[in-house]
């Protein structure tokens, strides 16, 4: 078995206007930025089906457009997660996994199923939520993580529940969100969204070499050492993990500067 498990790292989404002649090459084709994206990151995080399902064409489209090896994560509908029952959410989980999503073939990352600030950790509800989550679609292994965004799920119980089932708590780096760094799924899905507007990259270099050491440090199994205090719950085994690393929020426009920055330092 190999050491270190393979390290992705990208932006969300590729359509930004700002990032046309300071990412994207003056003159480029808005039709090319997603190819031109595929070349320079390892992974993007897909934003648009949290908010509306997209077509089984436009998967497709964005399956062609990339270098075999890139992945997509996405972000599943909020119609699914924005619900006061998670339970009641087997019909919405459903038309979501069979909306396309298996046009991406093998690169289909991890979905994150992201929850808002004032979602509560109701266990018994929450469960019922990852007892719908299904393991594959048309043949397609299906990952799942879960972004809570309340201080409730800060608990050694809510991890324990991510652990039972496999799915991944998103680390949210850098952010007024709760931090949890617990690793619960055979791959570690993060989001850092600390980039500025006065660092050329985004972040600092000493900023950049500490998430480069932190994903390197998730891929061999280990919890990073500036993360270890916090905790919830025991460390989990050891063993070579897949990385999601996202730069996220903060100052966007510098968000593909500091993606390809780690991307080097990894």
């Amino acid at each position: 078995m190999a050491k270190h498990g393979h390290i992705r790292i990208g932006v969300g989404g590729w359509t930004y206007e700002p990032w046309r002649g300071a990412f994207y090459p003056d003159g480029l084709a808005q039709k090319r930025e997603l190819q031109y994206a595929g070349s320079k990151l390892t992974a993007i995080e897909i934003n648009g089906t949290y908010y509306g399902s997209q077509k089984p064409e436009s998967f497709a489209k964005w399956f062609a457009e990339t270098p075999d090896d890139f992945v997509f994560t996405l972000k599943g509908s909020r119609f699914t997660t924005n619900r006061r029952v998670l339970a009641e959410a087997g019909e919405s989980v459903e038309r979501f996994v069979t909306s396309g999503i298996a046009e991406l073939k093998h690169k289909l990352g991890p979905i994150n199923w992201q929850f808002m600030a004032t979602k509560k950790f109701d266990p018994a509800d929450f469960e019922g939520f990852l007892k719908l989550l299904p393991k594959s679609v048309d043949g397609i292994a299906l990952r799942h993580a879960v972004e809570v965004r309340h201080d409730s799920f800060k608990n050694a119980e809510f991890v324990a529940l991510a652990r039972e089932y496999g799915v991944a708590i998103i680390f949210a780096g850098d952010s007024e969100f709760p931090a949890i760094a617990d690793v619960t799924a055979p791959f570690v899905y993060a989001r850092i969204m600390g980039t500025r507007e006065d660092e050329e990259l985004g972040y600092s270099g000493k900023a950049l070499d500490g998430w480069a050491e932190a994903a390197k440090a998730w891929s061999a199994g280990q919890t990073p050492a500036a993360l270890k205090d916090g905790l919830l719950a025991p460390a989990a085994k050891v063993e070579p993990r897949e990385v999601f690393l996202f730069v996220i929020s903060g100052f966007k426009l510098h968000n593909p500067a500091a993606a390809m920055a780690l991307i080097e330092r990894v």
